[in-house]
C-alpha cells in the first residue's frame, strides 16, 4: 500500500506541472478527405502546435501539408491559434477509402493519433444554422456530409431530393474516429434519423456498427426528405466530429466465405444493402499480401465499385463453406475455416481426430473485422460433453471474438468444435473465420506508448510487453529498425520469467529536428527438441495512451510509433552515479540522481525504474525479485532541487540474472494521465548467486 500511496501522491504532486507540452490531436474538420481531390483541413489540438512541419498519414495515397503561414513561431507554447492548424491533404484518384491515421510533428516534438476518412464523394461541410427542420441544409447526393455536434443539444439537418423506388444507405463514421484520441474523455453517441416532407419518421437507426448508425432506406414516394443526426444523448462537444456517407450504391457489410488465399482467385457471395442481381464478387489478392485482416475494394457486376469491404487473409489449408447446421463436418487439423450462422439458434460443429495429450490452439475471427456475430467456441467430446469453453478471450484487452489456447487432448478419439452467436442470433452477416492448429509456442509483443519524444543530447524509454502463447518460456531479444542517423538505441531483452523489457533511445548532442517512425521487433528462440531450436520473431503492435474519465490510464492499438527529436525541453540530462548495479539476494544497492533542468523550469518530477499509474504496472524491465526500496529512496524532487536517489533492493529469494538493461525515468508531468518521461544512460542489473 505505501508504493501506491506514494505513486498517486507524486502524481497528483506534479500534475500540471510541465513547462513543455507536445500536441494532443482532439480533432480534424472535416474529418473526411476526398479521394481524386485537395481538402483543406483545420487540425484541432490540446496544446500547441507551432513550429508544426510534418504530417503522417497511415496507408498509401495520402499527403498531408502544413499551411505555415498560420502559425507564429514566436510562441511555441502560445494557447490561442497555435492549437488549430490547416492542412491540406492531397489524396489520390485510386487511394483506400476509410479510416486512415494523423500525426503532426512540430518543434515540441510528435503529436498523439488524429483520424482522417478516405471517401468517394464529394464533401458538403454543414452549414453554421442547420439546426432546424426549418433551416435545413440543401445537399445533391450522393455526398459524404461532415459535421460536429458542437453544443449541448446540437441536432443537425440536412433536405434532398429522391425519387420513388431509389434505395439509399447513409454510412456514418462518428464514435469510431475517437476511440484513438487521447483526451476525449466522452465519446460520441450518433443517431440518424430520416423524415420524409411531413417531418414524419421513415426510418431511424442507431447502433449498427458498435456506436454508428448505418440507414438503408428505398423511398417509396418521390419528393423531399430530411436526413437529422445528433447525440442520442443530444450531448456536445465541438470535437464530436462525423461525416456521412449518402448514396444509392451498393453497400457491402461483408462477405461469405470471409477469408480469402494470397494469390488464389476467391468467388465471394456479397451481404449488404442495394446489391445487384448477382450478388457476387471475385477477389484475387497479391501473392505477398501478409496473413490477417484486411479491407478491400470489390470489382461489382455492371463496373461498379463497393465499398471497402473485410476479408481474413489466410494461408491455412482451406474447409469448403458449411451450410449444414445439423451435420458435424470432417476437418483435418490445420485448417481455416469460413463458416456462416444461418438462422437463429444454428450452431456449426466441425470434428477432428487428436491422440491423447496432443495440445491445440482454436480462434475465432468474426465481431473483430466487422461480422454481427458475437461467438462462443466450446470443445466437446464424442458424447458431446462440454471440456473448454471460450466467449470472450481477454489479454490486455477484452475482445468479444473467441480463443482457446493450449488445449490438451485427454484421450485418443475424435472431438467436436461448435461455434455458435452469444445471443443465439444468425442470418447472411454472421460470418466467421476459424483458425483450428496445432498449438504451436510463440508472443506477441506491444509497446506501451506510440511516441518517443526526445530533444538533443536526451534520452528516453520504449516498453515492450510479451503476451506468451501455447507455453511460450524462452527470453525476447529486442531489436529497432528504423531509426535515423544521431539517433541510437540499446535494446535491452524480456526475461523468461518475465513480461516486459525496455529500450532506450538516445538522441545525440547535434541531432537534428525531425521526426521518423520505427518499428520494433523482438526474437525468441523455442526449442523443438533437446538439440533442435526454431527462431521466432514477432513485430510490436504500438498502443496510444487514452486518458479515462476519473484519471485512469487505458490503451488503443494504433498502427505506428514515432520517434521525435524536438527543442529542448524541462529536462536538459539525468545522470546516474553508476550504470552497473550487482546484487546478492538480500542485498541493497543504492543509485543518486542528479537532473539538469531548463533555467525556467522549477516544476516537480518524480523519479522511478517502473512504469505506472494509480498502482497498475505498464512496463517493469527489473529482474524478478528486484524492487525499489521506499523508505531508502528520495523520489520526490521538487523546485529548485537537481538531486534524488534509488535504492534497489533483491529479496532473499531472487534469482541469479545476468546484466538486465533497466531505465531510470524522470517523469515531468503534462495532465494527470500523460508524462514527459526523461532517461539517463542505462543502469544495468545483475543478480549473482551468494
Amino acid at each position: 500500500m505505501r508504493r501506491l500511496s506514494l505513486v498517486l501522491i507524486l502524481s497528483v504532486a506534479a500534475f500540471g506541472r510541465a513547462d513543455t507540452f507536445y500536441p494532443m490531436l482532439m480533432s480534424v474538420a472535416p474529418v473526411a478527405v476526398q479521394a481524386g481531390a485537395t481538402t483543406e483541413c483545420e487540425v484541432r489540438s490540446r496544446y500547441s502546435m507551432a513550429g508544426a512541419y510534418k504530417v503522417f498519414v497511415t496507408g498509401d495515397g495520402v499527403t498531408g501539408e502544413v499551411d505555415s503561414r498560420k502559425l507564429d513561431p514566436k510562441t511555441p507554447n502560445a494557447k490561442g491559434p497555435t492549437d488549430r492548424l490547416k492542412v491540406r491533404f492531397r489524396v489520390s484518384p485510386d487511394a483506400l477509402p476509410g479510416p486512415r491515421e494523423v500525426r503532426i510533428a512540430g518543434s515540441l516534438g510528435v503529436s498523439t493519433v488524429g483520424q482522417i476518412v478516405v471517401v468517394r464523394d464529394p464533401i458538403i461541410r454543414e452549414a453554421a444554422n442547420n439546426d432546424t427542420m426549418k433551416t435545413a441544409q440543401p445537399v445533391t447526393l450522393p455526398a459524404t456530409l461532415c459535421g460536429a455536434f458542437e453544443k449541448k443539444e446540437d441536432v443537425d439537418f440536412f433536405k434532398f431530393q429522391a425519387s420513388a423506388g431509389q434505395a439509399l444507405t447513409f454510412h456514418v463514421r462518428c464514435q469510431r474516429l475517437e476511440d484513438k484520441i487521447h483526451d476525449l474523455q466522452e465519446h460520441a453517441d450518433p443517431i440518424l434519423t430520416l423524415r420524409n416532407a411531413s417531418g414524419t419518421v421513415v426510418a431511424v437507426n442507431d447502433n449498427y456498427f458498435f456506436a454508428d448508425p448505418l440507414l438503408h432506406y428505398k423511398v417509396r414516394t418521390a419528393g423531399e426528405y430530411y436526413l437529422e443526426i445528433r447525440d442520442v444523448r443530444y450531448g456536445g462537444n465541438a470535437d464530436w466530429q462525423y461525416c456521412i456517407e449518402a448514396s444509392d450504391r451498393p453497400f457491402v457489410t461483408n462477405v461469405h466465405p470471409m477469408r480469402v488465399a494470397p494469390g488464389v482467385a476467391t468467388k465471394l457471395e456479397l451481404v449488404g444493402f442495394n446489391l445487384p442481381a448477382d450478388k457476387t464478387a471475385t477477389l484475387t489478392v497479391p501473392p505477398n499480401t501478409p496473413d490477417g485482416l484486411q479491407w478491400f475494394v470489390l470489382d461489382l457486376p455492371g463496373g461498379q465499385k463497393s465499398n471497402i469491404v473485410p476479408v481474413v487473409v489466410s494461408r491455412l489449408p482451406a474447409v469448403p463453406s458449411v451450410i449444414a447446421t445439423d451435420k458435424t463436418h470432417p476437418v483435418t487439423v490445420p485448417c481455416g475455416i469460413s463458416g456462416r450462422i444461418e438462422a437463429e439458434g444454428d450452431a456449426n460443429r466441425y470434428s477432428f481426430e487428436a491422440k491423447a495429450g496432443e495440445q491445440f490452439a482454436f480462434e475465432v475471427i468474426a465481431r473483430a473485422h466487422q461480422s454481427a456475430m458475437d461467438p462462443v467456441l466450446r470443445i466437446l467430446n464424442e458424447k458431446g460433453d462440454r471440456l473448454v469453453e471460450n466467449d470472450d478471450y481477454r489479454d490486455r484487452f477484452v475482445h468479444a471474438d473467441s480463443r482457446i489456447e493450449s488445449w490438451t487432448a485427454p484421450a485418443n478419439g475424435k472431438y467436436i468444435i461448435e461455434i455458435r452467436d452469444a445471443h443465439e442470433r444468425g442470418g447472411p452477416a454472421f460470418v466467421y473465420f476459424l483458425k483450428v492448429a496445432r498449438a504451436e509456442p510463440g508472443f506477441t509483443l506491444e509497446l506501451d506508448t506510440d511516441k518517443t519524444l526526445l530533444a538533443p543530447g536526451t534520452s528516453s524509454a520504449i516498453f515492450v510487453r510479451a503476451t506468451r502463447h501455447n507455453g511460450f518460456s524462452g527470453e525476447v531479444q529486442l531489436a529497432v529498425d528504423g531509426l535515423p542517423p544521431g539517433l541510437t538505441a540499446m535494446c535491452g531483452r524480456i526475461l523468461p520469467t518475465g513480461k516486459d523489457g525496455c529500450i532506450l533511445l538516445k538522441a545525440a548532442a547535434d541531432a537534428k529536428i525531425g521526426a521518423w517512425e520505427i518499428r520494433v521487433t523482438g526474437t525468441g528462440r523455442h526449442a523443438r527438441s533437446w538439440k533442435s531450436f526454431s527462431a521466432i520473431t514477432a513485430t510490436a503492435r504500438p498502443l496510444q495512451e487514452i486518458y479515462m474519465p476519473g484519471g485512469g490510464r487505458y490503451h488503443w492499438a494504433v498502427d505506428t510509433h514515432v520517434v521525435s527529436v524536438g527543442d529542448l525541453h524541462d529536462i536538459r540530462s539525468v545522470r546516474l552515479s553508476t550504470h552497473e548495479v550487482e546484487l546478492k539476494p538480500g542485498e541493497s544497492k543504492r543509485v543518486d540522481v542528479t537532473i539538469e533542468r531548463a533555467p525556467e523550469f522549477k516544476g516537480n518530477l518524480s523519479l522511478d525504474v517502473v512504469y505506472q499509474h494509480l498502482g497498475s504496472v505498464y512496463g517493469d524491465s527489473l529482474p524478478p525479485g528486484v524492487t525499489i526500496d521506499d523508505k531508502a529512496s528520495q523520489t520526490v524532487i521538487t523546485g529548485n532541487q537537481l538531486t534524488g536517489y534509488l535504492t534497489l533492493k533483491a529479496a532473499a529469494d531472487a534469482k541469479p540474472v545476468d546484466r538486465q538493461i533497466v531505465p531510470v525515468m524522470a517523469h515531468v508531468s503534462i495532465n494527470f494521465v500523460m508524462k514527459f518521461t526523461y532517461c539517463g544512460d542505462p543502469l544495468v542489473v545483475t543478480v549473482r548467486r551468494p
